[in-house]
């Protein structure tokens, strides 16, 4: 597959600070995507203005991840989707390792985890934590990078518009086809919820969230959860609301 028949599609919500860092990121790459799709959750002049800047396609929708995600999907022409966060930093080459991928039979896939900044062991333990999860079984969420072929992402479903754990159903059907890869290039996620919120408290709070999320707990009231500090006093009162 031409690496140039892509598509990167970014949601976005009062991200315009590190949607230019990453707009930076991307085109310090050699191989470029043949759109640059970003779907906004409501209206902002300064990020109207960095898209014109930086000739990316803008749509404004309601402010729900996963419908901007797949609305996105439907706005672009490529043969293959990149979908990415704000606040991620994709390796400079990540658009040929996806072609190589998809070269070699995926039809989908995501990068390996890891945290942005300066090098420390509890950011390569949790790193690697969360690679043993996935080699298990777990779902990689979307802040790897997920990316797929757009045959399979409508056979699949797409993203259900939903504001959290929208990429569960989704990586489930793809991971069915057998053809799901993680790639060894390294995705750098951004550290600002752990630095908020403390390593570890961040983290046991993702992991019972994803944990309310298989028992049932309506997604919407898990996202109010997310979008706070966590605490064991907030953890306890969300699940018995």
């Amino acid at each position: 597959m031409d690496p140039l028949n892509a598509a990167i599609i970014i949601p976005v919500l009062d991200d315009c600070a590190d949607l230019r860092r990453l707009l930076d990121r991307i085109a310090e790459s050699p191989w470029q995507a043949q759109q640059l799709i970003v779907v906004a959750g409501r209206e902002d002049a300064e990020l109207e203005q960095l898209c014109r800047q930086r000739n990316c396609t803008l749509h404004i929708t309601q402010a729900n991840r996963g419908a901007q995600l797949d609305q996105g999907a439907e706005l672009s022409r490529a043969e293959l989707l990149w979908f990415l966060h704000a606040d991620a930093w994709p390796p400079a080459d990540g658009l040929q390792a996806i072609a190589r991928a998809v070269r070699n039979g995926a039809e989908s896939g995501c990068f390996r985890f890891e945290f942005q900044g300066r090098s420390a062991w509890h950011k390569r333990l949790l790193a690697r934590l969360v690679a043993l999860r996935i080699a298990l079984g777990g779902i990689p969420y979307g802040d790897q990078g997920l990316f797929v072929r757009r045959d399979a992402y409508w056979e699949c479903g797409g993203f259900p518009h939903q504001p959290l754990f929208e990429e569960v159903r989704l990586v489930k059907r793809l991971r069915q086809r057998g053809t799901f890869q993680v790639l060894q290039h390294p995705l750098e996620v951004s550290t600002r919820r752990w630095d908020r919120d403390g390593w570890w408290s961040r983290t046991l709070h993702n992991r019972w969230l994803a944990a309310c999320y298989m028992l049932g707990m309506p997604v919407e009231r898990l996202a109010r959860a997310y979008r706070k500090a966590p605490t064991l006093e907030s953890a306890h009162e969300h699940s018995d609301r």
